[in-house]
């Protein structure tokens, strides 16, 4: 991730994502280098980061440098790259530039929630009989990103597309006081939207309440192109049976078809399909930058608790108690850590943990919104863990003053072998039973009660003593060997439904119950 766009993350700015296609695929060089960079200036002009996604070398970018961007309109060789290219593109060392499909998979991977795009692939002419049927429609399906396109794009069979969006669950909106769903160079399909959203807000609404709701698929905003730059349909559609003709008897398949047609179509409109292209581009990053502007004010409302999530306390609520921690992991080039004070060459990588925050975050991804009970400091960490944390409810986490939020670094030789751990966990012991009994209400009423071993002793004995009196389902994850006994050293874990020890966890219970470990074990 290029570091302007993992500081607009951390910080909670609004990013959008680009796609790399219309650079490798789309257009000649040089107009796509200037297209790119015209596309991302227009991105920040509007109040967003821009972060064109691309495969240089076997690794996956989200946010290129220029020089990148250039490496990839001037490539000769750039593989189209979808959801079933990766493991094949990444493992030869390939460059290319990345799909619809490809790129809502980075930019989720990135956490980057509105991705822009020139027209969306779909269904193609006469797909019922040849089955070919674009991957960006699968991809809406099952990835969490609102995809902001001129619709699908002309050369498709749009109605068709569209059933398959339904079928896919895909909430398709059209942008704007119409419901007509754009046809890419032309604004009008023939078709209806089921629904349409009038302005960014609304469209910056409609997003947040299907990221929400946990559903893991995407949402499709479909701008029309500008009035003034918009072909004619009945020009466009003479040009695309011409060029369909025109593919199927040279035998054009797969992959190659669009590429193959969108050309065929500047050279058969004397370039007015090109001129549409550029400017839709143009409008969609606009747009989609207006979106992500409104989209990250409302995040970060909610974030400061002034917002509340329609809807998210109508049924009980799992709890998770639990820790949060910061994670350094600092990982050495070399076997050997060289002691005596010398530097050793690696990478140090930043990520966010903590048992009962990875809890929470698994249940939120699953659509449970747990309530996390949990604290952090009032430090330099605090915004980074809240951003991170903007899809899981951290309403009753305490944010406390004087305090630093739990941090841990592991240094680790190449080999992926731990040469030593250090931890600043000391907030942890303010999960107190005072605090936690605040919420009493919600964990009588929660379907599942998750705790770990970071918490300490007290507050667990008074989560069994609750789910005792309450019957209450209560998950235990040890967190290591020193802590794994806390519930055992009592008859509290009589109270427990279910615990998650690896087998060093197990031993050090057994020993605390008395039990023998069997040999060789």
């Amino acid at each position: 991730i290029h570091p302007s766009v993992q500081e607009a993350l951390m910080e909670g700015r609004p990013v959008v994502a680009l796609e790399s296609t219309i650079i490798t695929h789309g257009m000649a060089y040089p107009l796509n280098l200037s297209m790119a960079r015209e596309v991302e200036g227009t991105v920040r002009v509007n109040g967003a980061v821009p972060a064109t996604v691309g495969i240089l070398r076997g690794q996956i970018h989200v946010g290129l440098t220029d020089e990148e961007l250039e490496f990839l309109a001037s490539s000769k060789n750039a593989v189209k790259v979808s959801r079933r290219d990766f493991p094949f593109v990444l493992s030869q060392g390939l460059s290319g530039g990345t799909t619809v499909s490809g790129t809502m998979i980075a930019a989720h991977k990135a956490g980057i929630p509105v991705f822009v795009t020139g027209g969306i692939g779909g269904v193609h002419r006469d797909g019922e009989n040849t089955m070919d049927v674009s991957a960006d429609l699968t991809e809406l399906g099952r990835t969490p990103v609102a995809v902001v396109s001129a619709g699908a794009k002309s050369i498709l069979d749009i109605g068709r597309t569209l059933e398959y969006l339904e079928t896919q669950g895909v909430c398709v909106a059209a942008f704007g006081e119409s419901r007509e769903f754009p046809a890419f160079f032309s604004r009008q399909s023939g078709f209806q939207a089921p629904y349409h959203v009038r302005d960014e807000e609304e469209a910056a609404k409609l997003i947040d309440s299907a990221l929400g709701l946990g559903l893991s698929s995407g949402v499709l905003i479909a701008v029309p192109c500008p009035q003034e730059r918009a072909a004619s349909g009945q020009v466009i559609e003479e040009a695309i049976q011409q060029a369909l003709s025109e593919a199927r008897s040279k035998g054009i398949t797969g992959k190659e078809v669009t590429p193959f047609l969108l050309q065929k179509l500047i050279e058969l409109t004397d370039g007015k399909s090109l001129d549409s292209n550029l400017a839709l581009i143009q409008n969609n990053a606009k747009v989609g930058s207006c979106i992500a502007v409104a989209l990250s004010k409302i995040q970060k409302a909610r974030r400061k608790g002034n917002l509340p999530r329609r809807g998210d306390t109508t049924a009980p609520q799992p709890v998770v108690i639990g820790g949060i921690n910061v994670d350094f992991i600092a990982k050495a080039w070399n076997p050997d850590i060289l002691g005596g004070g010398q530097t050793n060459a690696g990478r140090v990588r930043r990520t966010f943990g903590g048992v009962g925050r990875n809890l929470a975050d698994y249940l939120s991804r699953l659509g449970q919104t747990p309530l996390l009970l949990s604290a952090v400091g009032k430090d330099e960490h605090l915004q980074s863990v809240l951003h991170y944390c903007h899809h899981m409810d951290m309403s009753a986490v305490l944010q406390l003053e004087g305090k630093s939020t739990a941090t841990y670094c592991a240094v680790v030789t190449s080999a992926g072998e731990l040469s030593i751990g250090l931890g600043d966990m000391d907030i942890h012991q303010q999960i107190t039973e005072q605090y936690v009994s605040q919420f009493k209400e919600n964990l009588c009423q929660a379907p599942l009660v998750c705790i770990d071993g970071n918490v300490p002793l007290s507050t667990i004995q008074y989560v069994c003593q609750l789910a005792k009196e309450h019957q209450l389902a209560v998950c235990y994850e040890p967190t290591d060997e020193n802590k794994a006994s806390k519930p055992f050293l009592s008859d509290s874990w009589k109270a427990l439904t279910y615990i998650s020890p690896n087998l060093q966890e197990l031993r050090a219970i057994n020993r605390t119950l008395g039990n023998p470990v069997p040999a060789g074990i």
